[in-house]
């Protein structure tokens, strides 16, 4: 501790729609970074024509070529005032390129990283060394053509494992001193399940976010801290590529099971939907996925695969929240309207044939209970223009979805049952109907509409049955 100049700066801002704003906010960065060591202008160690790039760089004034070799100026000139070799703190290094893939412009910025990073790491003398990290362990090729020095340490092979979070002894101590013993199990269940070597480890982010929150209302319910803050466009982007294979692998892992893949940890992020096989390397590597553990598995795998499961309560609600997203856009791009005329008509047959279809099509979750259902059928008829109301007084209960279409003076009840069995698919269609019957669904809305039609619907895995009464 204070031996060395030490430089910090994140990249985790450095990200746009377009390449021009990307770039803008590299430059941001490091003007901020310049600022911070202004003391450098009335050094008598540094060179005058250094001093003059340096406040071009600090006011934001600076050509391409001068930010792109920024960080080695910066550890030139503190070497020369301190007289002693510079540590480089570099955090987030990846995400200007992950955006970059997302929004097309890669090549461009994957040209600026390219050069910010072989100026400053190639055979620096005037450094002492530099600590990188970032979601994935970028192809040496990528980025780093001619640094050949890197120490690795991920989540595949590391000497760090318990430093990548919270183990149990960490968490009790810190519920113990918060006062909140009785939470544990809450955490436990939404942010615990990585498995790093030998080591259980939670999410640090979550379980402080979680304590703070429990500090001002001991009432508090866990939540999804990490999903507002980490780039969930990775599920959605690989949901959007989904086939037949990657469909059920993600149904077998949203409904508790594991899946066995090979993992590639070096990767390059023009190259993430080149294969399946690196669609589960990114889960993995960025913490959406975890390791089942050895002895929970009932043989050995290959050399170089691994057994992967979602590893908690919160990063399941992200899958979830992800495939419904996913399947609103689909069921919005699907050619709705025979299915919305078979509705309309009292078409039971038609209205089955065609929900059947998106049935097909979808990734299912929950083990296929109630709750994944009625969120199909809620995605079927949002944004087609009607009013859609889910779970909602209706005479003397709630029903599951109610469609209005106000212009056309008309609305559909439909009630959803799950079937435990194929077989049973007609009776739960009628238990549905009796069901909205009893409980006098339609009363209030006839006052309103000149014509109600009610439909039971019973679902059992991919396959639903409707009736109209």
């Amino acid at each position: 501790m204070n031996q060395y100049p030490v430089i910090f700066i994140s990249l985790k801002d450095v990200e746009g729609i377009v390449f021009e704003s990307a770039y803008e906010m590299l430059a941001a960065a490091v003007a901020d970074l310049y600022k911070e060591h202004l003391y450098l202008l009335n050094s008598d160690r540094v060179r005058v024509y250094d001093k003059e790039i340096f406040l071009r760089i600090a006011k934001g004034q600076a050509c391409a070529t001068e930010v792109k070799k920024s960080l080695f100026l910066l550890i030139t000139m503190m070497n020369m005032h301190y007289g002693r070799p510079v540590i480089l703190l570099l955090d987030e290094y990846d995400v200007p390129l992950a955006a970059a893939s997302s929004h097309g412009y890669y090549d461009r910025m994957l040209e600026v990283i390219k050069t910010l990073m072989s100026t400053t790491l190639k055979d620096n003398a005037l450094m002492k060394f530099a600590v990188l990290t970032g979601c994935l362990k970028i192809a040496k090729e990528s980025i780093f053509t001619g640094t050949n020095h890197f120490v690795s340490d991920t989540i595949t092979s590391s000497r760090l494992n318990e430093y990548f979070g919270f183990t149990d002894d960490d968490v009790a101590k810190l519920l113990q001193d918060a006062d909140r013993a009785d939470r544990a199990g809450h955490i436990k269940e939404w942010y615990d399940g990585y498995h790093f070597g030998a080591f259980d480890v939670y999410c640090p982010w979550d379980v402080m976010n979680y304590v703070r929150d429990l500090m001002r209302d001991p009432k508090a319910e866990p939540i999804g801290y990490w999903k507002n803050t980490s780039r969930n466009a990775i599920i959605r982007s690989f949901i959007d590529y989904a086939g037949g294979s990657i469909t059920k692998k993600l149904e077998v892992l949203m409904t508790g099971g594991f899946i066995v893949q090979k993992i590639e940890e070096e990767l390059t992020y023009d190259y993430l939907h080149a294969s399946e096989d690196n669609l589960w390397s990114v889960l993995y590597l960025t913490g959406y996925l975890t390791k089942v553990r050895e002895w929970n598995l009932s043989g050995k795998t290959d050399t170089g695969e691994i057994a992967l499961k979602i590893p908690n309560r919160e990063i399941l609600d992200i899958f979830v929240t992800s495939v419904k997203v996913w399947f609103s856009d689909c069921a919005g791009a699907w050619n709705r309207k025979v299915l919305f005329d078979a509705v309309w008509s009292g078409d039971s047959v038609a209205l089955t044939e065609e929900m059947n279809k998106l049935l097909r099509i979808t990734i299912s979750y929950h083990d296929y209970k109630e709750d994944f259902y009625h969120a199909f059928l809620a995605g079927i008829f949002t944004g087609a223009g009607y009013i859609v109301e889910s779970n909602k007084e209706h005479g003397e209960g709630r029903s599951d979805i109610v469609v209005m279409d106000p212009s056309g003076a008309r609305a559909a009840v439909f009630e959803a049952k799950y079937a435990k069995t194929l077989n049973r698919l007609e009776s739960d269609c009628y238990a549905a109907i009796c069901q909205i019957d009893d409980r006098m669904y339609v009363q209030d809305l006839a006052d309103f509409y000149d014509q109600v039609l009610c439909y039971g619907i019973a679902f059992f895995k991919k396959r639903c049955l409707v009736r109209r009464k």
